[in-house]
């Protein structure tokens, strides 16, 4: 009897940001997808993230620039704040963020709906479920389920964050590839009555040595979706259970102890909050982000932790350079993944040492530190040159945000996989 042929079935593990991205183009170019993630459902929680750079326009590509566009955060004044709560100084949000003309900020749960809304239709999601174990024999990939039936890939991509369990079976265990460099942050929602400590479209920053805490209120997000608080604090690497919450949640009170202002009411928020998140500022750094036909995306890859402000962004410009390269290389995974990694590398790099700079100029040391920033900001309206210094402040982080050029992939398509021909009669 004669074979037929199909589509290649490529799974992603994690339904973030990354996953559902490269879904979309990966289903643009002919795939056939699943998505397992962990979680029972789509998760709607997280912090705002930004958009800056080649990232915005791997969005404008997607044709999902509007929809940010309509959910952004709006956030107009940034304010630092003493004990009392007086405020010390005020500057637009946007240098702040380092933002120019063309990027945007958007709640992270936000665009996740977006994503998720965009290939939900013509991708298989599995909630609730994590991958097992990977067999990949060099012709596809065998998978087990922790609660599914086992299947088989042509390709298994791991886009399931810092802590990403295809790198773990794939690569082994995360300790040999994740560098902490000197702090952890908290972030979490909070209720009502502490959401008007900032106005709508306002961040408020209150800093002692080696803390910061920032609450803010954004008015582009989706209900109590924008009322947030984010703590960090400089530390040596912790010994902790990263899905151990009460435990996560006891290190930073420790860590926060006697700090004045909000902060021990934002400490009895995060007690009770269901999307608290903790975790250190880290990076990954590995010599190689594939093996055979299993391949790492976003964090699992290559995590620049939240001090660069450019997760979410090196996430869909991966997506997009990973599935193109495979659609450039007709479905050839040892070259794809190769070229894919060439493209990328030089851009991860410049985005984790810059992260690696940032975290000591956001958790100054000192009093004396402190007080000489407090001074520079309330100066820095009065100022002639303002705009000059704002743009001189940007222009690292928009240096990173633009340091890849994205190939313009054509569409053409992987070629099919055959299908087992049943046994003659």
């Amino acid at each position: 009897m004669t074979s037929t042929t199909s589509r290649p079935h490529a799974l992603i593990s994690g339904a973030g940001i990354g996953g559902p991205a490269l879904a979309y183009w990966l289903r643009h170019y002919g795939y056939a997808v699943t998505v397992v993630e962990r979680a029972p459902e789509l998760r709607t929680g997280g912090y705002k993230v930004d958009l800056r750079g080649v990232a915005i326009e791997v969005a404008d590509r997607m044709g999902v620039l509007p929809e940010i566009r309509r959910a952004s955060t709006d956030m107009r004044t940034g304010t630092y704040v003493n004990d009392d709560g007086r405020r010390l100084a005020t500057l637009p949000a946007d240098i702040f963020g380092a933002r120019v003309d063309g990027d945007d900020e958007i709640m992270r749960g936000d665009l996740a709906q977006i994503l998720y809304d965009r290939t939900r239709a013509d991708v298989e999601y599995v909630f609730g479920d994590s991958i097992g174990s990977l067999t990949d024999d060099g012709t596809g990939v065998d998978v087990t389920f922790e609660r599914g039936a086992p299947r088989r890939f042509d390709l298994v991509v791991g886009a399931d964050g810092l802590h990403s369990t295809v790198r773990r079976l794939a690569f082994g265990d995360e300790s040999r590839y994740l560098r902490h460099i000197g702090a952890y942050i908290a972030a979490f929602s909070v209720p009502g009555e502490l959401s008007e400590l900032a106005a709508t479209g306002e961040e408020m920053y209150h800093v002692t040595p080696g803390r910061l805490v920032c609450t803010y209120n954004a008015s582009g997000a989706h209900g109590a979706n924008g009322a947030k608080a984010w703590l960090s604090f400089r530390s040596p690497r912790l010994d902790f259970d990263h899905r151990d919450a009460d435990g996560q949640r006891a290190q930073l009170t420790a860590a926060f102890e006697g700090v004045g202002w909000q902060v021990p009411r934002l400490l009895e928020a995060s007690r009770t909050a269901a999307d608290f998140y903790f975790d250190g500022l880290d990076l990954i750094e590995m010599d190689r982000w594939s093996r055979g036909r299993v391949v790492l995306l976003g964090d699992a890859a290559h995590c620049a932790s939240p001090a660069s402000g450019q997760g979410t962004g090196m996430a869909l410009v991966g997506a997009y350079v990973l599935a193109g390269e495979l659609a450039a290389a007709g479905g050839d995974p040892r070259t794809a993944f190769a070229r894919y990694e060439a493209e990328m590398r030089p851009y991860v790099t410049a985005n984790q040492r810059m992260a690696e700079k940032f975290v000591p100029q956001m958790l100054p040391a000192t009093r004396a530190a402190i007080r000489f920033r407090h001074t520079m900001l309330r100066m820095l309206p009065h100022m002639p040159w303002k705009n000059y210094l704002a743009k001189k402040l940007a222009e690292d982080v928009q240096r990173c945000a633009h340091a890849i050029t994205l190939k313009p992939y054509g569409t053409r398509r992987p070629a099919p996989t055959p299908d087992p021909a049943p046994a003659s009669a």
